[in-house]
């Protein structure tokens, strides 16, 4: 893996390489690039910018280019697969891109719009469980073997509402979001649904 940081005006961005070496070619146009994300918010901290080149068939997607933005109370992910570096890199971009609008609106609209009670207009409250398999679904969840855990992830539960903690699960493009409450200080899992809405799972206190 090789990597290197390069400073933009506000921005600290860092560039790995994953089973790949990163030319300076390549690290000075991420960097002349990636000079657009900050348009949108004043708070990024520093941008990853992870590529890898993977050995598949299909030459279109062999190279991959992830962003992930870190913003003061948030992290905004893209990831994109292209038959070159560049390519796969104005793609992750584009979605970034998209990323931080949405989260520039979303910003905007909680200083001057009412706050809304609920995350994304579900009907998910505090403490609702996840629908629990039935029938044929639930003998075959008990005769499938229980798959083994290949990957293991740490990071830091911050304290946020459950509007904030849509937002970032939205923001990083997951089904699911741990986060701790700060309406009741316990640990709390978002999660989206089968119908799109969301279900929040909380801890008892």
């Amino acid at each position: 893996m090789s990597s290197g940081r390069i400073y933009c005006a506000r921005m600290d961005v860092v560039v790995f390489g994953k089973h790949v070496e990163v030319s300076p070619t390549l690290r000075a146009l991420t960097r002349e690039k990636l000079a657009r994300i900050d348009k949108f918010a004043n708070d990024v901290r520093r941008v990853d910018v992870d590529y890898d080149e993977l050995l598949t068939k299909r030459r279109t997607d062999s190279h991959t280019c992830e962003i992930l933005v870190h913003l003061n109370k948030h992290l905004v992910k893209a990831r994109a697969s292209a038959e070159d570096h560049i390519s796969a890199l104005d793609v992750a971009l584009d979605k970034a891109e998209q990323q931080m609008r949405r989260l520039h609106e979303r910003r905007v609209h909680r200083r001057n719009g009412p706050r809304n009670s609920r995350a994304n207009g579900s009907n998910a409250s505090a403490g609702e469980a996840a629908e629990e398999p039935t029938g044929a679904e639930a003998d075959t969840a008990r005769d499938t073997e229980t798959p083994p855990v290949v990957r293991t992830k740490q990071f830091a539960v911050k304290p946020m509402d459950v509007e904030e903690a849509a937002l970032q699960m939205e923001l990083l493009d997951h089904d699911f979001f741990l986060f701790t409450s700060t309406e009741t200080g316990r640990a709390a899992v978002l999660y989206r649904r089968r119908d799109g809405t969301l279900g929040m799972i909380e801890a008892a206190g």
